[in-house]
C-alpha cells in the first residue's frame, strides 16, 4: 500500500524528537522530558538519565539518526534561553539542594531542559517566573 493509510498523520518537530528517543533509548516519557542540557553528550552518543525508576541513575545510547535534529533543537533552545536571560528570566528549578550550593546555576545553559515549555510560568512555590518542562499535547 503506497502512501500514508488513512487516519495517520506524520510527526514531526519536538513530538517527532521525542518520539525518536523514546523508541531509540528505552526512556520513560517523564525521563525525556526533563532531560537537562548536560545530560546529553552528543560526542560520545550517550544520554544519562538521572532519578529513573527506582531513583536510580543510568546511562543510555544516543541514537545516531536522531543526532542532526537534536542539534539543531538544541540551537533553537539555546537562543530561547538567551532571549529569556536578556529578558530578566532564563532561570529553572535545580534539583534537591543544588541552588543553595549553586548560586546562578540555575541560568547556566548546561541545567535547561532540553524540551522546555513553549511559555514562561511563576513557579506557585518560589514566585519566580521560569520554563519548566515541555508538557505533551493532550
Amino acid at each position: 500500500m503506497a502512501g500514508t493509510q488513512p487516519g495517520r498523520r506524520r510527526v514531526d518537530g519536538v513530538p517527532w524528537l521525542v518520539l525518536t528517543l523514546l523508541y531509540g533509548t528505552g526512556m520513560r516519557l517523564m525521563e525525556c522530558l526533563r532531560l537537562r542540557v548536560k545530560d546529553i553528550e552528543i560526542v560520545r552518543n550517550e544520554i544519562t538519565i538521572h532519578e529513573g525508576k527506582g531513583g536510580k541513575d543510568r546511562r543510555t545510547m544516543l541514537p545516531g539518526v536522531v543526532k542532526p535534529a537534536l542539534q539543531t533543537h538544541l540551537a533553537t533552545v539555546k537562543e530561547i534561553h538567551q532571549s529569556d536571560l536578556a529578558e530578566g528570566f532564563g532561570r529553572v528549578e535545580l534539583p534537591h539542594a543544588l541552588a543553595r550550593k549553586y548560586p546562578g546555576a540555575d541560568k547556566q545553559w548546561r541545567w535547561q531542559y532540553v524540551f522546555p515549555s513553549t511559555k514562561r510560568s511563576m513557579d506557585r512555590r518560589s514566585g519566580v517566573v521560569r520554563r519548566f518542562y515541555w508538557a505533551t499535547p493532550a
